[in-house]
C-alpha cells in the first residue's frame, strides 16, 4: 500500500489501482474551484482529485465515477479516511445516473492514447472503454450552464481536444502549456472549459513543471 500526502489529506492506493502522478497535481491546482461547489470527477481512480480539490475549497460537495470497482472502493476508503463525505459511482461515465446540469465543475484526467495509435498503455492510459468524444459528451451532459469542465492531456491531441469539446457546448477559456524545463517542449496540456461559454482563450506557459 502507498501513502501521499496531499496537503491536509491523505492519499492511499495499492497494486492495481493507477498510482499519483504529477499530471493529476497539475490538474487539481489548474480547476477552478469555489467553496460549496458541487464536483464530479470523470474516472476517478483512487480518488486523488477530489482530494486535491476539496483541499482548496471548502464545503465541496463530491461524486466521483470509475469503472474499477477495486478503483472505485479504494476512493471511497480515501474519502472516508480523510473524513470527507461524497459518492463514489462504479460503473460507466458514458450512461452513469447522474441528473444532467447538476454539477458546478466536472474534472478528469482520462487516457491519453486513441486505440490502436501504438501508444496505448493499458486500459487507464488508452481510450479502449471511453473515447475523448465520450468523455467530453458526458462532461457536456452532467456541468450546468455556466459551470465548467477541466482536463488534462497530450499537447499533440489539442486540435483533437478542442473539437470534441465545442461539440458537446464546452469553450475552452483557458490552456496551460506545462513542460519540465525552458528547455524542453511542453509535455501536458491543462484545458478549463465553460458550458455554453463565449469564445476567448486565455493561453498559459508554465515552464517550473
Amino acid at each position: 500500500m502507498r501513502t501521499e500526502w496531499l496537503g491536509p489529506y491523505t492519499l492511499r492506493w495499492g497494486e492495481g489501482v493507477f498510482p499519483l502522478g504529477g499530471d493529476a497535481l497539475a490538474l487539481g491546482e489548474f480547476s477552478t474551484v469555489k467553496p460549496g461547489w458541487r464536483v464530479c470527477d470523470l474516472g476517478t481512480g483512487s480518488g486523488v482529485l477530489l482530494l486535491l480539490l476539496a483541499g482548496r475549497g471548502s464545503g465541496l460537495d463530491l461524486t466521483g465515477i470509475e469503472l474499477d470497482p477495486l478503483s472505485a472502493q479504494t476512493a471511497r476508503e480515501n474519502l472516508a479516511a480523510n473524513r470527507l463525505s461524497g459518492e463514489i459511482v462504479t460503473g460507466d461515465l458514458r450512461t452513469a445516473p447522474l441528473s444532467p446540469g447538476s454539477f458546478d465543475l466536472v474534472i478528469s484526467n482520462p487516457p491519453y492514447f486513441p486505440v490502436g495509435s501504438g501508444k496505448s498503455g493499458g486500459q487507464a492510459r488508452s481510450e479502449e472503454c471511453c473515447s475523448l468524444e465520450e468523455l467530453c459528451a458526458a462532461a457536456g451532459r452532467l456541468v450546468k450552464n455556466g459551470g465548467r469542465f477541466a482536463l488534462c492531456h497530450r499537447p499533440e491531441r489539442l486540435a483533437d481536444v478542442i473539437c470534441a469539446l465545442r461539440a458537446h457546448g464546452l469553450e475552452p477559456k483557458r490552456m496551460r502549456l506545462v513542460s519540465h524545463s525552458p528547455e524542453h517542449s511542453p509535455s501536458l496540456l491543462l484545458l478549463e472549459t465553460i458550458k455554453q461559454g463565449r469564445p476567448g482563450l486565455t493561453i498559459e506557459i508554465d515552464k517550473n513543471r
